[in-house]
């Protein structure tokens, strides 16, 4: 038996190969057959130069039909896949290509000048390029290579991927992610969201990420149908796709643009069947701003780079605006102290999971690994949440989030779900900046609405006084623009502890 991931996909490709994968707009179509013809070949490329199962294939590149398809001819070849977000700048990858030692390195022509002598400078002999419409010394030196390649052989505890966190805090760590790890949250995901073969998914999210990567296109592959393929995200062309497409995902982001275009109704929505939401916080005034414009409730969601999807709102039944719903089958979730002893029904603590999505580790660093799962193997994801008798989780924010002023506890969720229901205000965030006398200030940044004036910070202060206790109430708030975000849309919250430190 092979539990190549590959090997999976192919099993559910459809019978008639001639069918589209990729729907390109006026580019045309993709077809499973150009699919699997064009990832054999560049999966016969990369192992004619010398690459074996386990090498690993750094990638950092713009979206485009070419670049899925890499990924398809790593996972055929056994190889490990390495996509970095492709703003980094050379001391970025720098340090990544330092990290995983991939044997092969494919970039956007526009890097060679820096990526030249860091490739040779680092021993990496094989340096090719792709561009956003598919053209690059890539694809020429596949163009005569074999248009047929047999998956090799797998065990489910392979690598087929290392994604580097987001490193907010400190030097950005691998995950290893094996084939067992995406097949099983595949197919969760598949199951969970009711894919059927009318399924049309509109793609509009980046592929170095997990969202874009492995819920997006693995929920697609497994499915054999049809994605609307598109390098960015534009509200216009979404709305007018939702026409003849079935399943939307998106960033929260996402959602507030639609909401900002006037021809969001129930009319243009009226044949899809699943928007899903993901990869940060949605907030609860847009679930039901949606829900009231199209009829429609968005389905939250909740995962991690290193464990994929872990819970999900039902596809039928209560989907909760402002929360991501139970564990998926096969995921174990529990809430602990901070002595690891299970919490009562809705008492806030630390998140664990456990099951066949959560990854086997981070790249080379065993003492880290060792602090990151318990004894009972359930790995900590950092998060802070809090489950309800019904066993809906509700996430409250990440640990290292977490507020300590004066000795007492406080949780920024808590304080942006109050400041966001203030007139004129559209988001928040709250964070902890060093003080003297509390060793950390609550402190709140706001974004007011478009063309109104949010309440100054006196009124903001007076208000929440009446509703939170006093060491929970914000020394300071502060009113800007936007929040910084990072690509996936999360507030970074280390940006804003920098900025407003005193």
């Amino acid at each position: 038996m092979n539990d190549n991931l590959y090997s999976l996909f192919e099993s559910r490709f459809p019978a008639d190969r001639n069918q589209p994968l990729l729907l390109l707009g006026p580019r045309g179509t993709l077809t499973y057959a150009e699919a699997e013809a064009t990832s054999a070949r560049f999966a016969s490329l990369l192992v004619s130069l010398g690459l074996t199962p386990g090498d690993r294939v750094a990638v950092q590149v713009e979206k485009s039909p070419e670049a899925l398809l890499l990924y398809l001819a790593c996972l055929r070849a056994g190889l490990v896949y390495l996509p970095l977000n492709s703003a980094y700048q050379e001391r970025e990858v720098a340090y990544f290509l330092q990290n995983a030692e991939p044997r092969a390195v494919v970039a956007q022509p526009s890097s060679l000048p820096w990526l030249m002598p860091l490739a040779e400078r680092l021993g990496i002999a094989n340096v090719f390029t792709l561009d956003e419409v598919g053209s690059g010394t890539l694809p020429d030196a596949a163009r005569g290579c074999p248009a047929s390649f047999p998956a090799v052989v797998r065990t489910g505890d392979d690598l087929a991927a290392i994604l580097y966190t987001s490193g907010t805090t400190g030097q950005s760590k691998g995950a290893m992610i094996t084939h067992r790890n995406l097949a099983s949250n595949a197919l969760a995901l598949h199951r969970s969201w009711g894919f059927t073969p009318e399924d049309v998914l509109i793609h509009m999210l980046p592929l170095f990420h997990v969202h874009g990567l492995f819920v997006a296109c693995h929920c697609v592959l497994v499915n054999g149908t049809a994605m609307r393929f598109h390098a960015k995200f534009d509200a216009r062309r979404a709305i007018a796709e939702f026409r003849d497409s079935t399943v939307f995902m998106g960033v929260p982001t996402f959602y507030t643009r639609l909401l900002a275009d006037s021809g969001l109704d129930a009319h243009a929505c009226a044949k899809m069947r699943l928007f899903v939401s993901g990869s940060a916080p949605l907030l609860a005034e847009t679930h039901v701003e949606f829900e009231g414009r199209t009829g429609h409730r968005i389905l939250e969601r909740y995962g991690m780079t290193e464990t994929g999807m872990l819970t999900t709102n039902p596809l039928l039944g209560d989907r909760r605006a402002g929360s991501v719903g139970p564990a998926l089958p096969g995921t174990d979730l529990r809430i602990v102290d901070d002595d690891n002893r299970p919490v009562a029904t809705g008492t806030i603590g630390h998140v664990q999971v456990r099951g066949p999505n959560v990854f086997a580790g981070y790249w080379r660093m065993p003492e880290r690994n060792r602090e990151e799962f318990t004894s009972d193997g359930f790995f900590r994801t950092g998060d802070m949440g809090s489950l309800s008798g019904d066993a809906y989780l509700s996430i409250v924010g990440r640990s290292k989030d977490l507020i300590i002023t004066g000795g007492y506890n406080v949780y920024p969720k808590e304080i942006e779900l109050l400041l966001d229901e203030l007139p004129g205000i559209q988001e928040s965030a709250v964070v902890g900046v060093p003080h003297p006398d509390f060793g950390e200030a609550v402190t709140a940044v706001v974004v007011p609405r478009l063309d109104e004036t949010a309440p100054g910070e006196d009124e903001i202060i007076a208000v929440l006084r009446k509703k939170l206790a006093n060491f929970k109430v914000p020394k300071r708030v502060y009113v800007v623009q936007e929040l910084p975000r990072n690509a996936m849309g999360k507030v970074q919250k280390n940006v804003l502890r920098d900025r407003f430190k005193v």
